[in-house]
């Protein structure tokens, strides 16, 4: 049976890694010359090619270790994004302040961590689902929360899981920062990789992909 294996893709590979997300939508060019567009999914999809960030035979040996314990394609695991990991700009420490997650109505104890990109009705909120459980830090009305005493981390949704008597109340405003890893698997079923290909230069490519909830 597939799963998720909750373990961290080498992170000295994946900063040398390249990718991004991807957008699918349908364009369709009408009889007018007029263009119809509509998006085919409403979230972004990431795609990740590790196989730049190789730099010697043991990185080599490290992927084809991890390769094999996941299984190819079958397990998924988590992938440190190398232009897109915090609540805030590259640039920036996180902060408590960073992104605004939802409003407290005094009975929800979970609220789902979310990066919002883009501002008012064309902003977009993605869903955060593996955080960096001990880099989350979360503030209501302003005020910092205190991780166990005040909430705690859900390790399988990702979710900020309010204990009782620290439920946020009625009109509450709840914020996070955090840093966060990337769901993916393997988009390969074979990796092949030549020693002489390697020590000349050519980087073979190894393909992931990220998996959506």
């Amino acid at each position: 049976m597939n799963a998720f294996h909750d373990v961290r893709f080498p992170l000295a590979i994946s900063f040398g890694a390249t990718g991004g997300p991807e957008r699918r939508n349908e364009i369709v060019q009408l009889v007018s010359g007029r263009e119809k567009r509509n998006a085919r999914q409403a979230l972004a999809r990431r795609h990740y090619d590790a196989g730049t960030g190789l730099r010697s035979l043991d990185d080599v040996h490290e992927v084809l270790a991890f390769f094999e314990a996941r299984r190819g394609s079958l397990h998924g695991f988590r992938f440190r994004d190398p232009f897109d990991m915090k609540s805030c700009r590259p640039s920036e420490t996180p902060t408590e302040h960073d992104q605004t997650i939802g409003t407290g109505d005094g009975v929800t104890e979970r609220f789902a961590l979310v990066k919002t990109y883009g501002e008012g009705q064309e902003a977009v909120r993605r869903p955060i689902t593996h955080p960096v459980a001990d880099a989350v830090l979360v503030a209501v009305d302003g005020v910092l929360k205190e991780t166990s005493l005040d909430y705690a981390v859900d390790g399988e949704t990702g979710e900020l899981v309010f204990q009782p008597g620290a439920v946020p109340a009625v009109g509450a405003v709840v914020t996070a920062g955090f840093v966060f890893d990337v769901p993916v698997r393997f988009d390969i079923e074979r990796l092949s990789v030549s020693l002489s290909a390697f020590r000349a230069g050519q980087i073979p490519s190894i393909p992931l992909v990220e998996i959506l909830a």
